[in-house]
């Protein structure tokens, strides 16, 4: 959420920022309700001070003067409670359009209609020439009994999956490899919960932007698609100490995403699940541009080193306005090769939002003047299962249909070389 006044004073840049991120939003709308807004309570506030001062006369006036104040202020009221329900109803409005107020992009964000068109800003790795007919992660993955599909299905429905024997271990594998990794880089380590209520999506900017793609319990609450969303929430009302920052989590839950309207998109394998699991990286730092762009660079580094390490070819891209969400300064995406499909698809996403996270959370801290300031908010996908699985497993298959595991796996498949059937 951008602060109102700054949205007063820079209308022009509001509205370009809608315009670049391809969101239909109604700037002039929002002033105009924000002038009825203001202009209600003016008069609620006027109409309060008028009652604090009856009530103080009434302790020094006389009988006959009591009644005469008590008669104007059953009058003033009537008037206010009509006035504090009018300032309610155009709150309650107010809010909603704030909410859809777009952050504005860095200048250094191309232009752009679709994720096509991200700007590639580095390539790693040369994508394999296999000697061999190869074979997709699907083909490898059931016939090593790693993945059973059709199980998943009867009992999970559309996309559902059960990871087993050497596909389980793969994946804790990677988990326990994740883990030692990233916590090397100065995290502190946090299980979030994945069950939530809606203020922390609404304050992440999840809501009201994702919410077709949410599942939602018959309580009212949430499935988070991502551990950003509670580790956001865990600081949500709190006075942060400057000297603290950066504070760095790297969280771990299940995630579970509906896939809204992408039925006929990778409906086979492990690319687009429902519920997966993601080790996620989130950075709280002072309220400093310079700051949010040095945090940024360094939360997508990770990442690709941790790729690297796996020696799986990859790019990285700068996302166009048009792939940023409501909140988004700047986006990077790192894709993975995948060789049957002979494209880069998405493994993680780094992403900066100065302070429209944190506004919405109220999370603050006292900068050196002792003045009270939002924090900046950063977030980076560590790694998600299964998707990994699917290039790490194209990319590592072998002549006779067996898996070479990647070299910094194998202490934590016990020594575990290869993959072959059984």
């Amino acid at each position: 959420m951008l602060d109102i006044k700054f949205i007063r004073e820079n209308k022009d840049l509001v509205a370009f920022a809608a315009k670049k991120k391809k969101i239909d939003f109604d700037i002039d709308k929002l002033v105009v309700l924000d002038d009825k807004r203001k202009a209600i309570l003016l008069k609620v506030e006027e109409k309060r001070a008028d009652q604090k001062v009856a009530s103080n006369k009434i302790v020094t006036s006389t009988t006959e003067e009591r009644e005469v104040i008590l008669e104007k202020m059953k009058v003033l009221k009537a008037e206010l409670e009509k006035e504090e329900g009018e300032l309610k109803e155009v709150m309650k409005e107010w809010h909603t359009i704030m909410l859809q107020v777009p952050n504005i992009p860095d200048v250094s964000v191309p232009d752009g209609e679709s994720d096509a068109d991200n700007q590639e800003i580095k390539r790693w790795g040369e994508p394999k020439n296999f000697t061999f007919v190869a074979k997709s992660h699907i083909e490898i993955m059931t016939a090593l009994d790693m993945v059973d599909f059709e199980r998943g299905a009867k009992v999970s429905g559309f996309r559902g999956y059960f990871l087993k024997n050497d596909g389980a271990l793969l994946s804790y594998a990677i988990w326990r490899y994740a883990q030692d990794f990233f916590l090397k880089k100065g995290f502190s380590p946090m299980l979030v919960p994945s069950l939530l209520r809606r203020e922390s999506l609404i304050g992440t900017g999840m809501l009201p932007q994702s919410e077709e793609d949410l599942y939602k319990t018959q309580d009212g609450d949430y499935l988070a698609g991502t551990a950003e969303v509670a580790t956001m929430g865990y600081h949500m009302d709190e006075v942060i100490e400057k000297e603290e920052f950066p504070k760095k989590y790297l969280s771990f839950s299940p995630c579970f995403r509906r896939e809204a309207g992408s039925h006929a998109k990778d409906v086979k394998g492990l690319i687009r699940v429902h519920e997966f699991y993601k080790l996620e990286q989130v950075i709280l730092c002072e309220a400093s541009h310079e700051e949010s762009v040095k945090w940024h660079d360094w939360l997508n580094r990770n990442t690709e080193e941790f790729i690297e390490s796996l020696n799986i070819p990859y790019h990285t891209v700068v996302n166009c306005g048009a792939d940023l969400g409501l909140g988004q300064v700047k986006k990077y995406d790192i894709e993975l090769w995948v060789p049957l499909e002979e494209k880069y698809r998405e493994i993680s996403s780094a992403s900066y939002f100065h302070d429209f996270q944190t506004r919405r959370l109220n999370i603050r801290y006292k900068d050196a003047d002792g003045r009270l300031r939002y924090a900046h908010s950063l977030n980076s996908t560590a790694i998600p299962t299964p998707r990994i699985l699917v290039s790490l497993v194209e990319n590592y298959q072998q002549a006779d249909g067996s898996l070479k595991i990647p070299d910094v796996l194998v202490p934590y498949m016990g020594g575990q070389t290869e993959i072959r059937k059984k």
